[in-house]
């Protein structure tokens, strides 16, 4: 039997004032399917190299000023969405994710001594390559299972399946925790930052990257803007991350845009879906030249803050 809407979708208050009052800013469209077909949708929506399109509406917090998917489909469904299926788009651009990781762990570096870290939401596990190569205690923790066994494979990393509160860690436990584009799509990020303000050692280092919706590129592209994903529900700027950070016991100390680095065809692929006719003979030319897998870095609202436990 088909599960009720009401079910399938449900309405939240902001995550980090508890306010229901808001603003609409982009209007979108619950979708009228129900049940198992939900369940099939999330599975092939709700993964790391997802590149779906919003059409959910989008709304700002009269009180504090976060933006957030409202209503949305319930984070049970959107859970077992991302923990099962394959991603092998994903993993086909660990070369620049790596590149970009070994930059991020410099920075890192500046303001913890190694020690024990870990990642979540670590997807193929890339970023626990590199710092395991620079001589890091590494754990992570992902809930797609086979991403789990393909860091197994590819980095002999023990990744366990799941997410940060089906594993309980010990209090006070690790020197950095790390959040790579993960945050925008929890369905609790205050919970999460309070799980990671638990877990940390007493001034350790948390690392977030989210997209800014508050950026000058999205405020430039507005709707198409391309960060604006199906699986993104949260939206954040500067202003209410500190914000969200302070309530969980987060001091932030330092802000910068987070450049990445991927394959030019991965990249045109993805802007593929927001301007076509622009890209498409882009994309054409960059196969027949052979430069697919050339790594290009890019910028499009990416910002990266580090805290430190308070």
């Amino acid at each position: 039997m088909a599960k009720a809407k009401e079910e399938l979708f449900e309405t939240i208050n902001c995550n980090i004032c508890g306010s229901n009052d808001y603003k609409v800013i982009f209007e979108g469209e619950l979708s009228g399917a129900e049940g198992g077909e939900i369940d099939n949708i999330a599975k092939s929506e709700y993964k790391s190299s997802s590149n779906v399109v919003s059409s959910d509406r989008i709304v700002r917090c009269k009180k504090c000023g976060l933006e957030y998917v409202n209503p949305r489909l319930n984070p049970r469904i959107i859970l077992k969405g991302y923990s099962e299926g394959k991603d092998e788009v994903f993993v086909s651009q660990v070369k620049g994710r790596e590149m970009t990781f070994n930059k991020s762990l410099k920075l890192i570096e500046d303001y913890s001594k190694k020690g024990k870290i870990l990642d979540i939401g670590t997807a193929g596990a890339s970023f626990l390559k590199v710092a395991k190569d620079r001589s890091w205690d590494v754990y992570g923790v992902e809930p797609n299972k086979w991403l789990c066994q393909w860091a197994k494979k590819n980095y002999g990393i023990d990744v366990k399946p799941g997410d940060i509160f089906s594993n309980k860690f010990p209090s006070n436990h690790f020197d950095v925790v790390t959040l790579w584009d993960v945050l925008e799509h929890v369905s609790d990020p205050s919970a999460v930052l309070k799980e990671c303000n638990r877990i940390l050692k007493k001034g350790g280092v948390l690392v977030i990257n989210y997209p800014d919706i508050d950026s000058a590129v999205a405020r430039l592209m507005g709707k198409k803007w391309v960060f604006l994903l199906r699986v993104h529900i949260f939206y954040f700027t500067p202003r209410t991350i500190k914000m969200i950070l302070k309530k969980n016991g987060f001091s932030a100390f330092k802000f910068k845009k987070h450049w990445q680095t991927l394959g030019l065809g991965y990249i045109l692929t993805r802007a593929q879906a927001y301007v076509k006719s622009l890209v498409v003979p882009f994309k054409k030319m960059s196969s027949a030249l052979g430069i697919d897998e050339v790594q290009v870095p890019y910028w499009m609202g990416q910002t990266l803050v580090l805290a430190r436990k308070q």
